[in-house]
């Protein structure tokens, strides 16, 4: 059977690769120390040696609108067309091509429906910044098949965050029910406390510290307990009005398992936002 040999969960900040890349007086003062923790984060992938990764994300109503919302997709292609016109223009990322694993996509949708998961399929899926950003951070090669998940973290009715746990649940079972030899990581991005065009967007960190706190340590320890106690659909809207990304963390939880501490962890705080890596090894650390 198939290995889940990482669990990765970050956020997904659309402008690392213009900081990254940029030189001169066009580098923004952060992007070094920015770029330093993403190449120890990358290191955690790359010494897992996936063969496989299944990427967990959220449209952001590039290619899922209100007439078609799905809560749960999962694709199921060939290959993949990623990142959109409005993405290249606004954070210069790149075009690019993504092969898909079709045999461990089929395995999941038929294994989640008998799970009690009524996953919707998209043979057609052009993905974007969810998914393509931590391939950039994390193998910026993109020479690896992948299996996009995307989850519903923007068009209410929402699923319970409980959902989301339970779907990272099932999804480490049915990754490890594969049958296949391939070495497999899940990585999934989401966001701490988050505000998009309200009034607390830009300030020198998230707009609630207190809760990324939090957030971080639940994250860090496992802690799906004290997490589900404390977090509902009504209480993800006082951190920041976008900060129901945190979900696909809870999902994230939920693959790594209950009491599950994380074996890397790192935060930097940005202008608006903080940034947080965590990776798990569910069979234990690899060698260096």
């Amino acid at each position: 059977m198939a290995t889940v040999v990482a669990v990765i969960a970050s956020t997904h900040h659309p402008f690392y690769y213009r900081a990254s890349t940029a030189t001169g007086e066009d580098r923004p003062p952060f992007a070094d120390e920015w770029t330093s923790k993403i190449l120890a984060f990358r290191e955690t992938l790359t010494r897992a040696r996936p063969d496989v990764l299944v990427m967990v994300g959220s449209d952001h109503f590039h290619q899922l609108w209100l007439d078609n919302m799905p809560q749960f997709l999962v694709g199921k292609a060939p290959f993949y067309d990623a990142n959109w016109y409005n993405e290249e223009r606004e954070f210069g990322l790149p075009r690019m091509l993504l092969k898909g694993q079709e045999d461990l996509s089929g395995h999941i949708l038929r294994a989640g429906l008998d799970s009690g998961f009524d996953l919707a399929f998209s043979n057609e899926l052009r993905i974007d910044h969810s998914i393509t950003c931590p391939i950039i951070t994390l193998r910026p090669e993109a020479d690896l098949p992948i299996v996009p998940i995307y989850t519903n973290i923007f068009a209410p009715p929402l699923p319970q965050p409980k959902r989301f746990v339970q779907l990272g649940q099932a999804i480490r079972d049915i990754v490890e029910s594969w049958p296949s030899h391939l070495r497999v990581a899940v990585i999934g991005t989401g966001h701490l406390s988050l505000e998009l065009g309200g009034p607390r967007q830009f300030g020198p960190h998230g707009p609630d510290p207190e809760f990324d706190q939090r957030a971080v340590e639940w994250i860090a320890n496992g802690d799906l307990d004290g997490c589900l106690r404390e977090v509902t659909l009504d209480s993800l809207h006082s951190p920041g009005n976008a900060t129901h990304g945190f979900m696909d963390f809870m999902l994230m939880m939920g693959v790594a398992g209950a009491g599950a501490k994380a074996d890397y962890v790192d935060t930097l705080d940005l202008f608006h936002t903080m940034e947080a890596y965590f990776t798990w090894y569910p069979n234990g650390a690899p060698a260096a």
